[in-house]
């Protein structure tokens, strides 16, 4: 309940400072304020929402690779030992 609260006067502090700036910045009518007003919010809402929950999942997958790889691009406990490892190259990142 306590988060439903808080998300209602986030989006009605948002949707109070949008009226005002772009009122008084553009200098429009209270009615296109109002519009401009309403329809930013959710269009703002929905961005900030998008971009939270694309950092939050980058942030749950593992790194494919932690170890040295080759160049041919194999990983050392799966490559085939009859090659030729004399030629060994690593490549750092």
């Amino acid at each position: 309940m306590r988060m439903k609260v808080n998300r209602i006067s986030l989006a009605a502090c948002l949707f109070l400072f949008l009226f005002v700036v772009i009122g008084n910045g553009l200098h429009l009518t209270p009615a296109g304020a109002f519009l401009a007003a309403a329809t930013g919010t959710p269009l703002l809402i929905h961005v900030f929402s998008q971009r939270s929950g694309a950092t939050a999942a980058i942030g749950r997958h593992a790194p494919v690779s932690r170890g040295p790889v080759r160049d041919d691009g194999l990983d050392r406990e799966h490559a085939d030992s009859s090659g030729g490892w004399e030629n060994e190259s690593v490549s750092r990142q």
